[in-house]
């Protein structure tokens, strides 16, 4: 075998020099489109939002100026026009103001009574024990039953002969009428409890499970007690169904009609003439058609007030701002 030299070694092919790129953009990168999809698959649900809310929304503020009752109302295109007169007499002379704060004091009250009792159920059914899912349905029974079957039951219950009365005289106490006089807002806020308060223990109860294992565990390492954990980790997790669950049932509780029209009939005693009620007996009782109307429209008013912070509170403001940075 000869040996060569390095000298005497063919000279090998050189490596050709690397491509050099182009000159790079300097300026800030363009977000990324968002693929739309053609706007015509909206217009079926346009389509309904403007049957089922547009239109009766105008016919509304049409008919609360005008003077549209049950003689004029084959020619309610003709209506008498009165302007701001029915606004003007539901406040002075009508039950507008009375109606509303019924409304808003039942509204308060029910809530702010199902929050601790839908609070201590999800408490209750939450931890692992022998017939949890058997407790869970029946914590489910008050708001799974229709409304009117409810409103009858304890109209039913609450008779001068029913149940209640029948339990309270055994003990030596006298019932006296739950339908009629003074306790019939206590009634109303009472039978409103029992029927609301699985609303809450469910939002609770989702909230509750949404807290991970590991947090339980961390908190158990760290030696916390149950109330510790209770007031520090698990009632500041809950603060977004609490606040939910507290929206929702207050606008529920402020549009209820079937529960008191059950329980108490129309007209109502004043003591629970709320706004649902006043507006139904304006209309197809003493049939001022326009008065209701104007009713309606403060109704309105009164429920955007917390629909206005539910809106708040699930921020769709934000998500939208997110959406379109994407």
């Amino acid at each position: 075998m000869s040996l060569t030299s390095p000298a005497d070694r063919p000279p090998t092919a050189t490596r050709p020099a690397a491509v050099t790129a182009g000159p790079k953009r300097t300026g800030p990168a363009r977000p990324a489109r968002r693929r739309q999809g053609p706007l015509w698959l909206l217009t079926p649900g346009g389509l309904l939002l403007l049957v089922v809310v547009v239109v009766p929304f105008v016919l509304a503020l049409w008919m609360s100026v005008t003077d549209l009752d049950q003689y004029t109302l084959r020619q309610w295109a003709g209506a008498p026009f009165l302007g701001l007169g029915n606004y003007v007499e539901a406040v002075a002379s009508g039950p507008l103001l009375h109606s509303v704060w019924l409304s808003v004091a039942f509204s308060v009250l029910t809530t702010v009574l199902t929050l601790p009792l839908g609070l201590a159920a999800a408490f209750a059914a939450h931890d692992s024990f022998r017939g949890r899912g058997l407790v869970r349905s029946i914590f489910l029974i008050p708001y799974v039953l229709p409304t009117f079957v409810v409103g009858t039951v304890w109209r039913i219950a609450l008779g001068p002969d029913g149940a209640v009365n029948t339990v309270l005289g055994s003990v030596g106490i006298d019932g006296g009428n739950w339908l009629i006089g003074d306790r019939t807002f206590w009634t109303l806020v009472l039978v409103d409890t029992w029927a609301a308060w699985p609303f809450v223990y469910l939002l609770c109860l989702a909230g509750l499970q949404s807290i991970g294992r590991e947090v339980h565990e961390a908190v158990a390492v760290d030696g916390a007690s149950w109330w510790q954990k209770t007031v520090y980790i698990v009632l500041p997790s809950l603060r977004g169904p609490l606040l939910l669950a507290v929206i929702i049932a207050t606008l529920h509780h402020l549009n209820n009609f079937t529960l008191p029209f059950v329980l108490f009939g129309s007209p109502a005693p004043d003591e629970v003439n709320v706004l649902p009620i006043a507006i139904y007996s304006a209309s197809f009782q003493t049939f001022r058609f326009g008065l209701a109307a104007a009713m309606s429209v403060a109704s309105l008013v009164l429920v955007l007030i917390p629909l206005l912070f539910y809106l708040r509170a699930v921020r769709l403001d934000t998500g939208l701002e997110k959406g379109a940075q994407v």
